[in-house]
């Protein structure tokens, strides 16, 4: 039975305090002093982050031994989510959280039909005689539940728990001076615009008439009507000064300290945010961070669908990357040509490369006629050398 049509065995009072749990966090407020998930309400942050999504987005689902799983993975692995949105959004879930679950949806059968990326904030673990359960909801309405023991957990920073990984609160110290820094320039340039003048009254004054007073002044001589420029005043006032406001500017070297703390723990740099790395650059970011979490999302996908049988029998699932598409022209076109020549990719791979649509014979591979077999070449020289030494 599908688990979106499967009714949880959890009594009435387990249901109101999941219930209560759902609708605080529904009220959540992005606030990164006190909630994790404020990681990504800030914008350096959400470029790191985002960065990495959208890079995680491109990697291409693989599936051995299962046809149907590859369809699914390929194009639509749930209802609501295409093969872009459902990488993006476990490789978000996964930086902001550290955590993130990958519930499997069934058909009546038990048949796997797609799966489901649930992020911390709308899941709860609950326990019901001695089964622990995922609860979690989806497209923000329908509430489901699938015993932990089917789900995916993927997870980083992960040392106290069994099956989860640390929060972030390390970032904290450099949260606080990125919101710091802000607020100080928001009300750097509020208070610059606010004041411009100062003036000192010759007298003593009840508060209503230094108000009538004031409106007066600018009225007469710091709005619009005052066509000539000129500022005038009375004996009412003692002197009349223009307060030159000086902008607030953030510590260049203390930014350049906030942007590495960033980078640092992100794993990335400002070419890669950018989106103007060398090869070389784009290399070193997939090994570094690309690379690891692929190969924790095709172990645990695998482990989802397949028991260790099935596996040893070749079935896998993996996410993989043309890392070639990332060279320049000339090294693009230097690579396919070296590697077409020796037989190691077809043309079909090589027009990948290029970004080319394939073509319907492209599968086939070609090798120059002049390779020979290494210990063919030894033999029929060793067979020359002994025909020349009989003929003199």
């Amino acid at each position: 039975m599908s688990i979106f049509s499967r009714k949880s065995k959890i009594d009435e009072s387990v249901e109101r305090g999941v219930k209560e749990y759902f609708e605080l966090l529904n009220a959540y407020t992005p606030r990164f002093t006190t909630y994790e998930g404020g990681l990504y309400e800030m914008e350096l942050t959400r470029a790191a982050i985002h960065s990495f999504a959208t890079h995680v987005s491109k990697l291409k689902p693989e599936v051995k031994g299962d046809e149907r799983l590859q369809l699914i993975l390929q194009n639509k692995p749930n209802v609501l989510m295409d093969t872009k949105k459902y990488l993006y959004r476990l490789a978000t879930g996964y930086m902001v959280d550290n955590n993130v679950f990958v519930a499997p949806m069934e058909d009546r059968r038990g048949n796997i039909e797609g799966f489901y990326p649930c992020i911390l904030e709308k899941t709860e673990l609950i326990k019901y005689n001695g089964i622990t359960y995922l609860r979690y909801t989806m497209n923000d309405q329908n509430k489901f539940a699938i015993e932990l023991d089917r789900v995916g957990i993927l997870n980083q920073m992960q040392r106290k728990d069994e099956l989860f990984g640390e929060s972030n609160n390390v970032m904290r110290p450099t949260m606080e001076l990125m919101h710091t820094n802000n607020e100080g320039i928001k009300e750097s340039v509020k208070n610059a615009a606010a004041i411009r003048f100062i003036a000192k009254l010759a007298n003593s004054y009840k508060s209503e008439d230094i108000t009538k007073e004031r409106e007066r002044f600018v009225s007469e001589n710091l709005s619009t009507k005052n066509h000539g420029g000129v500022m005038l005043f009375d004996q009412k006032y003692e002197e009349v000064k223009q307060i030159n406001s000086t902008p607030y500017t953030v510590d260049a070297k203390q930014m350049e300290q906030i942007r590495d703390n960033v980078f640092d723990y992100f794993g990335t740099n400002e070419k890669i945010l950018r989106n103007n790395f060398t090869s070389t650059e784009w290399n070193a970011y997939y090994e570094g961070k690309i690379e690891p979490f692929a190969i924790e999302m095709s172990l645990v996908h695998s482990n989802m669908c397949f028991d260790l049988n099935e596996i040893k029998q070749g079935k896998q699932i993996l996410f993989t990357a043309n890392r070639l598409q990332y060279l320049s022209n000339s090294e693009k076109l230097q690579t396919v040509t070296q590697l077409m020549d020796r037989g190691l990719i077809s043309l079909n791979d090589g027009r990948e490369i290029f970004n080319m649509s394939p073509l319907p014979d492209g599968d086939k591979r070609y090798i120059r006629l002049e390779y020979t077999d290494a210990e063919n070449y030894a033999k029929e020289n060793d067979d020359d050398a002994n025909t020349t030494g009989e003929t003199v």
